[in-house]
């Protein structure tokens, strides 16, 4: 990756050649280096703006001088940013944020790692935005950024309608008949139509409707929520609340940390109706074709019994998670299996199999979940894992996570410091942190599985859960309490040899073993996110798009939030923390296309 330019790493004390700044005032040093940023912005100086960074500094944009997702290494790199983007931008009023929790502080990150983290407000000509900085003190007590995000959080003309700006107009009997032709767009044809009405799609709506651009959300289950009520009736989120928040409307301070599925689908079902979402259920869409002339598409619904609708829109938002169709493995002799099969996304309960044999073919969280459910009811069960897995318990991860995500920090401040360094400077830093867990906090966990035979390893680059999370989407398994089942042998254990065949009774191994199972439940994720718009839109726009999901060169969300390669088409993927932060960021630039204030030459540098 362009991220390993430069052959130093994280900017520590030996390195910079410099003691433990601390006796510092931080509000004095970042007034300093603004003023001098600001200066240097003001009279347009690129050379002197770079000259504030380290020469492998970072400058992250999100869409606000750029219009995408970009990570920029490096003084030249930077520059290049600049001396393209910044007149046309019009960055200006720049201004130190000093709020409580957002001002300036010194934080030692580790005993040989010292930065000082600040805020300042910014404008551009279309927008307002926030910035953070990491400053880093070199010998002649200067200090230099190492890393800058800029982040556009809301556009001058068109601000979301919220407190002030909400609706004031009294209805006296009205609101009904209103909302049901809203709901039906009876006077007019929505300009996006979001598909799926999960957590990822409901959220883009919200950040759409309140931006103003009509939006109808189609989801082919019956009820809002079923995409999460019609899961494994074990499931339960492995992040914590405040991590797991929905945007506009907070779970009440009775909330569970930790939220059951059906509860959270009860939730969504709510959440569409309080901010008054306009979705229709029980809906598949049969037949699209793009204009590109026009610049829209064209969408034939079925909507179940309510007979068909054609649309005209000007984009199409797929919000239906993180893989495509559901991924079983070929396996052998199949026909000659007399018990059940299942994919993960089709189980439901072990309480259907008591007294029989299971298997669970995988070792992510779900197969974890399902092998524990197995346990829980008794079952005789065994996991099959394929590969090493990466192994972190709640309460370590609900830490990690809750430096910024508690009942103290507001959320939108906390997703703003989640996203504020590059993926490479947060990359070195969980290959620090992520051994340091596994060798305390976590130990007992890891060798007690080490004892049993179950294979761990540290994630991707050594980075945890986080590299897993963003350039696989899985691999890992937040441990809720199937690790102590497995350690203590009520969940058994097999790996390291492949899966030759079924068999009668179960499934053979290369190494001549056999494992005898009733119901064998394949919890081996799904195919690429692009299937569910090829089954759509066709071979001829599939062709088009980029990869979805993953990490670009600059460690960034590949085609995700940000345009994929197909003019009127986005994915809206991505666990709650990243969505809720991103949506805006999407609706953003849907409505910025729509105000002709933004267009594919201005993202391109």
């Amino acid at each position: 990756m362009a991220t390993d330019s430069f052959p130093q790493r994280l900017p520590t004390l030996d390195r910079l050649g410099v003691t433990d700044p601390s006796n510092v005032s931080s509000s004095e040093v970042a007034t300093e280096w603004l003023n001098a940023f600001s200066a240097a912005i003001t009279q347009s100086d690129t050379a002197a703006v770079v000259d504030l960074f380290l020469e492998d500094g970072f400058w992250k944009d999100v869409i606000a001088l750029t219009w995408d997702f970009r990570t920029f290494e490096g003084r030249e790199d930077i520059k290049k940013l600049l001396d393209a983007r910044l007149v046309a931008t019009g960055l200006d009023e720049l201004r130190l944020l000093q709020e409580p929790l957002n001002e300036p502080v010194l934080q030692k990150v580790y005993h040989d790692l010292v930065w000082l983290r600040f805020c300042f407000g910014f404008t551009t000509k279309h927008g307002k935005g926030t910035a953070v900085v990491y400053l880093v003190p070199l010998p002649d007590s200067k200090w230099k950024a190492y890393t800058l995000l800029t982040c556009l959080d809301s556009l001058t003309n068109f601000p979301q309608k919220l407190g002030p700006l909400r609706n004031w107009e009294t209805d006296h009997g009205s609101w009904e008949e209103k909302r049901r032709q809203e709901t039906e767009f009876s006077n007019n044809d929505p300009t996006v139509i979001v598909i799926g009405a999960g957590h990822s799609g409901l959220e883009t709506a919200a950040g759409l409707k309140y931006i103003g651009v009509p939006t109808l959300v189609i989801d082919k289950k019956p009820r809002v929520g079923d995409s999460w009520r019609d899961r494994y009736k074990a499931l339960c989120l492995h992040t914590t609340i405040w991590h797991s928040q929905t945007p506009y409307l907070k779970f009440p301070p009775t909330w569970p940390v930790y939220t059951p599925a059906a509860k959270l689908a009860d939730w969504l079902e709510a959440y569409a109706s309080f901010l008054e979402l306009d979705v229709w259920t029980a809906s598949t869409i049969t037949k699209t074709s793009w204009n590109d002339s026009t610049k829209t598409w064209s969408v034939e619904v079925d909507r179940g019994g309510k007979g068909t609708r054609v649309l005209t829109v000007k984009h199409l938002v797929f919000a239906t998670g993180f893989g495509g169709r559901p991924q079983v493995p070929e396996i052998p002799g199949k026909a000659s299996f007399t018990g059940s099969t299942v994919h993960s996304s089709e189980f439901k309960s072990a309480a259907d199999h008591i007294g029989k044999k299971a298997i669970v073919v995988g070792c992510c969280n779900s197969a974890h979940d399902i092998a524990q459910d197995f346990c829980s009811h008794g079952v005789d069960i065994t996991m099959y894992q394929r590969s090493s897995t990466f192994v972190i318990s709640k309460k370590s991860l609900a830490t990690m996570l809750g430096v910024v995500y508690n009942d103290v920090f507001p959320t939108e401040l906390a997703d703003t410091y989640n996203t504020s360094l590059p993926w490479a400077v947060a990359r070195r830093l969980h290959q620090r942190k992520v051994p340091m867990v596994a060798e305390t906090t976590d130990k007992a966990i890891i060798d007690g599985l080490a004892k049993v035979g179950f294979k761990t390893n540290l994630g991707i680059h050594g980075a945890g859960v986080m590299s897993l999370y963003l350039e696989r989407g899985g691999g890992y398994y937040v441990d809720t309490g199937a690790s102590k089942s497995i350690i203590d042998g009520d969940i058994k254990i097999k790996n390291g040899s492949a899966i030759e065949s079924f068999t009668e009774n179960g499934l053979r191994f290369a190494d001549g073993t056999e494992l005898q199972a009733d119901i064998i439940v394949f919890a081996t994720g799904y195919g690429d996110p692009r299937d569910s718009m090829r089954e759509v839109c066709g071979d001829e726009v599939a062709s088009k798009i980029t990869r979805v999901w993953g990490l670009d060169e600059e460690g960034q969300t590949a085609g995700v939030w940000r345009y994929c390669g197909h003019d009127g088409l986005w994915f809206a993927n991505g666990g709650f923390a990243l969505l809720r932060f991103h949506s805006l960021h999407l609706a953003m630039q849907i409505k910025a296309i729509e105000e002709d204030i933004l267009n594919k030459a201005d993202i391109v540098i």
